[in-house]
């Protein structure tokens, strides 16, 4: 499949390396406004194919987009130091509102992966400027949350990260719901498993990680200026779930009515992403202090949403 990519930032040239080490794409286009960066980026990630997968990788322009599966948007400023997703909103909508409509004149069959923060927001804003099936926009949401706490739980029980299964859902940013109550690993309850092991999972670790899960970002940032390397592996995978048409369960934004009462928003819960993007829609189990704070984080961004014209 033919992937192309907006921004050769931090993340996009990251996803690129990402996209070649899974072998996870045909092709790869590169676009940026700063076409020598993205041809930089380019020849640099082709050099790493003779180790990796046979994957074209170029720089180009909108209209090398044509026949591209899927897109992902990785445009827009920078978040600063300190700085909220949320407090984003403003100085990167107006990228996305030039920037989704050249990509559709060029690629109007693509699945649209949304990649900039405030990512749920940002997602709900290319629905509505992109007007195609609201299930062809997804947004990276908390897929990386979830895998930052999927490693930080099998750090603890000494297990791999692939054995274990637990959600973070809502924003991702500050609201974000980590669900423990229905953590499983190897299947088995994760407080069950926590007995049998004798690794207890008691309230003074799930503060710990809690604040490694929801502090990561400002932690990354304050120490090397932006995170990418887990976001590249995560956008990849969701770029491998559509060229597969694999039916992956991924906890990605999408456009969801019901959470937040009759208004529409975008935030995470796990879903199926296959070659039409994302196909249904789950909701699992949760405790009523879980519930509350998913009502909470969809509140936020419904207002968010409501800031930016997208309600």
């Amino acid at each position: 499949m033919k992937v192309g990519i907006i921004g050769a930032g931090y993340v996009g040239s990251t996803t690129a390396y990402a996209l070649v080490l899974r072998g996870a794409a045909r092709e790869v286009i590169l676009v940026d406004i700063n076409n020598r960066l993205a041809a930089a980026h380019a020849e640099d990630i082709l050099h790493a194919t003779p180790w990796t997968h046979s994957v074209k990788i170029a720089a180009g322009g909108y209209r090398d987009l044509k026949g591209a599966g899927a897109v992902v948007l990785a445009c827009g400023v920078s978040q600063k130091e300190g700085e909220t997703r949320l407090a984003l909103l403003e100085r990167n909508a107006a990228v996305f509102r030039e920037v989704v409509p050249r990509v559709l004149d060029n690629a109007p069959d693509a699945v649209l992966v949304v990649a900039s923060n405030p990512v749920d927001v940002i997602t709900h804003l290319v629905t509505t400027i992109a007007r195609i099936d609201p299930r062809r926009v997804i947004g990276s949401g908390t897929i990386l949350d979830t895998a930052r706490f999927r490693t930080l739980l099998a750090d603890h029980l000494k297990v791999s990260p692939h054995s274990v299964h637990a959600y973070v859902l809502g924003e991702h940013g500050d609201s974000e719901v980590l669900t423990w109550s229905g953590a499983r690993v190897g299947g088995v309850p994760l407080e069950e498993f926590a007995r049998q092991t004798g690794r207890p999972v008691d309230d003074g670790l799930k503060a710990v990680i809690d604040d490694k899960v929801r502090r990561a970002a400002y932690r990354i940032i304050e120490g090397k200026g932006a995170t990418y390397h887990g976001i590249g592996a995560g956008l990849s995978r969701i770029i491998q779930a559509v060229r597969d048409d694999e039916g992956a369960v991924l906890t990605v934004s999408s456009l969801s009515t019901g959470i937040a009462g009759p208004e529409p928003v975008c935030l995470s819960v796990p879903r199926v992403v296959d070659a039409a993007g994302v196909r249904d829609e789950l909701m699992p189990p949760l405790s009523d202090d879980e519930h509350a704070a998913l009502l909470h984080s969809a509140a936020i961004l419904v207002r968010a949403g409501r800031e930016l014209g997208c309600l």
